[in-house]
């Protein structure tokens, strides 16, 4: 019970400089793309090296799902990470909100009009575009953590993996990937990043549940 705890506190940990040093720093530099997927990538690279050996490193309901169907966790464990994380996040935003004295704009996800549709299409398309970028993301993390030779490596891996995905996708949806990173900020924002909110829940689920089923079929 002791050890579930722990991991449970380091779940909470990484996800709340995640989201605090990632959506601060995308509020504090106007939305700059290259910045604003640094922070959240070396974010994840900080983290990872500070309490990744007492829970993987997770920081992400998607990842976590990811290993549950890969047999790498348990279903308690499952709910364990999921809570910390959810937590971690909310703490994150909320801290943000106290460091700058409003909730106008925390670096919440929503899908960019700059998808070529309108209305629930586009809604579907961001949809998409978060689906694709978390199988990929996924795909990395397995890889990463595959092979003992590379898991040594594997928080810089993952953390360089997410600078990429946010780089490519960031003016379509900011790039959430991560169903905790976009509900924590959009709880504190509402508006229409609480309206879209589920899009940013619910295709990083099926992301990961893609990718742990294609990795399957590959055998990895």
């Amino acid at each position: 019970m002791k050890k579930l705890f722990q991991k449970g506190v380091a779940e909470f940990l990484g996800t709340f400089v995640l989201v605090l040093f990632g959506t601060g720093v995308a509020v504090m530099t106007g939305g700059d793309r290259l910045v604003t997927a640094l922070a959240f990538g070396l974010s994840v690279v900080l983290m990872a090296f500070a309490v990744g050996h007492i829970s993987g490193g997770h920081f992400n309901p998607a990842v976590s799902l990811t290993m549950f169907l890969k047999k790498k966790l348990s279903t308690v464990e499952l709910g364990v990470y999921s809570l910390g994380q959810l937590l971690g996040a909310i703490a994150g935003s909320g801290l943000l909100v106290l460091f700058l004295g409003s909730n106008a704009a925390l670096g919440a996800n929503t899908v960019s009009a700059a998808l070529p549709q309108d209305g629930f299409v586009e809604l579907l398309m961001g949809g998409v575009v978060e689906m694709i970028m978390t199988f990929i993301f996924m795909f990395a993390i397995l890889g990463a953590t595959r092979s003992e030779k590379t898991q040594p490596f594997a928080g810089l891996i993952i953390g360089l993996s997410l600078v990429v995905v946010i780089l490519f996708g960031f003016d379509l949806t900011g790039v959430g990937v991560n169903p905790v990173r976009s509900l924590a900020p959009a709880l504190f924002q509402g508006g229409i990043a609480l309206e879209q909110s589920w899009v940013f829940i619910v295709f990083p689920l099926l992301g990961s549940v893609l990718a742990a089923h294609a990795s399957d079929q590959l055998d990895f």
